[in-house]
């Protein structure tokens, strides 16, 4: 397979995955460089497909892709790029580098917990536009999940919080009270995050703040925990009830960021 099909498709796999990304294109060269016009290579956060010709180049290259990703950046960018002193390759030659973001970045959803209510609401979130990721440490949790749902069955979830991008969803409403308390501490540690929603009564809200201030949770970090979680107009107690509530405050917080 050449390789114009090889970036096409790399494409394709990561919008399907909601995965942003810099497309990198060598538009022209002068001179010795590692690769000719038209190279291309993809860059995410965390991988790299393809190669403009390796070395310090390609170092240099990710490194500025990535720090697009982290400031969001929508724009095109033009590199001239001289493979001497500053590029630490003594080819000689002179590289123009096309940075590219693609992808606007579709919110990404973390749910905790597989019973009836986290069931509902993946389902539901699974026809939004949204990337979910659903956790549960129980095995065989995940017979029915939606296509598209990104599964995980861990024996510590907290480590799916750890790992989670920055600016990310999350969603406690495990099987096990203490879990729940474990997630909190570990999600409002974090000072990155959109949105923590927490299931749960105004009776376990005030018994989680107590617990999580004897823990050294500042109160202006306990404030952005919203328990009980989803819109107050929505009083219904069945799961699907439920689930409605919480997507829709999820849709209305996202699209204050659009």
């Amino acid at each position: 397979m050449n390789q114009p099909d090889d970036w096409i498709d790399i494409l394709q796999q990561l919008r399907t995955a909601g995965t942003p990304c810099v497309l990198l294109t060598v538009l022209n060269e002068k001179g010795s460089v590692p690769r000719g016009d038209g190279t291309k290579m993809v860059v995410t956060a965390g991988e790299t497909w393809l190669t403009i010709g390796g070395g310090n180049l390609e170092f240099q290259c990710i490194a500025q892709a990535r720090t697009m990703l982290q400031a969001q950046e929508t724009m095109p960018h033009l590199e001239h790029i001289a493979l001497g002193a500053r590029t630490g390759q003594c080819c000689g030659g002179m590289a123009s580098v096309l940075f590219e973001p693609l992808l606007s970045p579709r919110p990404s959803v973390v749910v905790f917990g597989a019973g009836h209510v986290g069931q509902a609401l993946v389902n539901l979130l699974s026809t939004l536009p949204c990337q979910v990721t659903w956790v549960d440490e129980r095995p065989g949790m995940f017979t029915a999940a939606p296509s598209g749902v990104i599964c995980r069955q861990v024996d510590d979830p907290n480590d799916e919080v750890r790992c989670a991008t920055p600016g990310s969803y999350f969603v406690v409403m495990t099987h096990h009270h203490p879990r729940d308390l474990e997630l909190a501490e570990t999600i409002l540690r974090r000072d990155d995050y959109r949105y923590f929603g927490l299931i749960g009564s105004r009776t376990k809200r005030q018994r989680f703040d107590y617990r999580l201030e004897g823990k050294g949770i500042a109160a202006h970090k306990l404030a952005k925990m919203r328990c009980p979680v989803g819109l107050p107009d929505v009083k219904g107690k069945l799961p699907a009830e439920i689930a409605v509530s919480i997507a829709g405050e999820l849709i209305a917080v996202w699209q204050q960021d659009a």
